[in-house]
């Protein structure tokens, strides 16, 4: 049978103790206030992440408003000083990756280095037998025993046992559903993992919230690098990396038509941050479709046109890859997804290397821009297969 774990309702005991990652904002903190209510012991916890030299920030005001939070359900309070684990396993990758002429996933990187790694792990060392986040996912569990032995709707999680399959299934809010993020996790973190709001669309939560007398029920979802917030990515690259203005060049002609700030800042399919000198409201948008960080160029092209498929590609190769179960079956049809909230595209998966799942083929029923570098993820109906690098 499959169980939610998003929406538990707890038999628990004085050992059942959960650290809820405060963001500071409302989903993170209905999070928190939804496992108090059902049985928990909850104890919240702001993660200090590394800060940008020079650059306004409003972890401050965050963490006020995480204690206002922690203050407002009697919870204990920590702060985790987090910031060289992020240094080092999300600011460095993404300078790398740009560098390289990639196009990198923070927030992916984020959630495994991070909310799900080095957090969890401190969170465990203090005694918790789980961490919780404000994420718009679900989790499921297959167990190997019958329905009733299930006397209420929803159980007590346990930690997982061999005999058991912790599944990632998409948020009921499709809108808002965080999946494409969490691809990289493992079996063992998310046994120990709960998404509370995962059942509920964001209305509700802001009702939720409200309805608790939430100081955050009515704040703004942050916007940005995770846990960074709202920095200028590119203002931020440019000058760790280097980069120089450069020639924006149009698919039809090749001919000269704008500047941009630097060609490992863009990536395949980017619509804004580049200037065409003849543009007017009534032009059509263009689109990144090539890149060239050796020559310093890019081009671009509208959308709905012919002029976008010689930069287009059906199939991409996937390194790095992380099935969250069984890994996808050889010539299995599934839907893919390149970018967080993308289109879900039905594809085809094909081993690279016979009984090696590390790396596969996804072939796609028609051509797309992928970028080397983005994080492509694999759906089976609303459970998520897992995913992968696209080289």
């Amino acid at each position: 049978m499959l169980f939610g774990i998003s929406d538990v309702v707890v038999q628990t005991t004085v050992t059942s103790r959960v650290f809820v990652a405060l963001s500071g904002g409302v989903d993170s903190s209905v999070a928190a206030s939804l496992l108090m209510e059902r049985g928990f012991v909850v104890h919240g916890v702001f993660i200090k992440t590394w800060q940008i030299s020079g650059v306004p920030c409003n972890a401050a005001e965050d963490r006020r408003d995480a204690m206002r939070v922690t203050a407002k359900l009697g919870i204990q309070f920590h702060t985790f000083d987090l910031s060289d684990e992020y240094k080092r396993g999300v600011v460095d990758y993404m300078l790398r990756e740009y560098a390289a002429g990639r196009t990198p996933n923070p927030d992916v990187m984020c959630n495994r280095e991070i909310k799900f790694g080095a957090f969890l792990s401190r969170a465990r060392e203090m005694g918790a037998e789980y961490v919780a986040t404000g994420h718009y996912a679900r989790l499921g569990r297959e167990f190997p025993i019958s329905k009733d032995q299930f006397p209420n709707k929803f159980q007590n999680p346990k930690p997982k046992t061999k005999n058991e399959t912790v599944t990632l299934l998409r948020a009921k809010d499709h809108n808002k559903d965080q999946t494409y993020f969490l691809w990289m996790l493992g079996q063992e973190a998310l046994s120990r993992t709960l998404f509370p709001i995962g059942d509920y669309l964001k209305s509700e939560v802001r009702e939720m919230a409200r309805e608790r007398g939430l100081i955050t029920a009515d704040k703004r979802d942050s916007q940005g690098i995770c846990f960074l917030g709202k920095i200028d990515v590119r203002a931020f690259l440019a000058e760790r990396l280097g980069v120089e203005e450069g020639s924006v060049l149009h698919a039809r002609s090749g001919a000269l038509i704008g500047s941009h700030a630097g060609a490992a800042l863009y990536t395949l399919g980017q619509r804004h941050g580049f200037r065409v000198e003849s543009e007017t409201p009534r032009s059509e948008p263009l689109y990144v479709v090539s890149r060239d960080v050796g020559a310093n160029t890019i081009t671009v092209a509208p959308r709905a046109t012919t002029l976008i498929v010689p930069f287009a590609r059906r199939a991409v190769d996937l390194d790095a890859c992380n099935w969250i179960g069984e890994a996808p079956k050889h010539g299995g049809a599934y839907l893919g997804r390149i970018r967080h909230r993308g289109e879900l595209m039905p594809c085809r998966v094909a081993l690279l290397e016979s009984d090696d799942a590390s790396r596969m083929r996804v072939t796609f029923e028609a051509p797309l821009l992928a970028a080397s570098g983005q994080s492509l993820v694999l759906y089976e109906g609303e459970r998520v297969v897992g995913g992968g690098v696209i080289e």
